[in-house]
């Protein structure tokens, strides 16, 4: 049997943030006797991504926002400017709208440095929608 459910990350602005507990406090009831199954995390929306990353150093972060910003700068000719440069939807196709987490005796089997980012490609805050789909 599947479980699944759809939940609303908090705001945040632009930036890479790591949301792991935020993630596990909407999705625990589904990992509860879950011996060996899978996660799959999917955003409902076409401005932010998720990723999973380095969970330790702030610095990773900053530097995969960075990173984004030279590979797809606002300074670009973009047409679809209705808020303002709009390089979000090209991001979020780049990094991708859903991840998968293996689960393992209803825990994530994460790696020791890896985490669950939310990117979020908009300067001003935003919620996100997350439909978690236990399998």
């Amino acid at each position: 049997m599947g479980w699944q459910h759809t939940f609303t990350l908090n705001r945040r602005s632009k930036g890479c943030h790591l949301v792991t507990d935020e993630v596990l406090g909407h999705i625990r009831p589904g990992l509860e006797g879950v011996q060996v199954g899978m996660l799959y995390l999917f955003i409902q929306h076409t401005s932010a991504a998720l990723t999973v990353n380095e969970n330790y150093d702030k610095d990773v972060r900053r530097d995969m926002d960075m990173a984004l910003d030279n590979i797809v700068p606002e300074s670009f000719d973009w047409r679809h400017t209705d808020e303002g440069p709009d390089v979000s939807h090209t991001k979020a196709t780049l990094v991708g709208s859903s991840i998968t987490i293996p689960i393992t005796n209803g825990s994530l089997n994460l790696g020791t440095w890896q985490g669950i980012y939310l990117t979020e490609f908009r300067h001003a805050p935003h919620s996100r929608r997350i439909v978690a789909t236990v399998l």
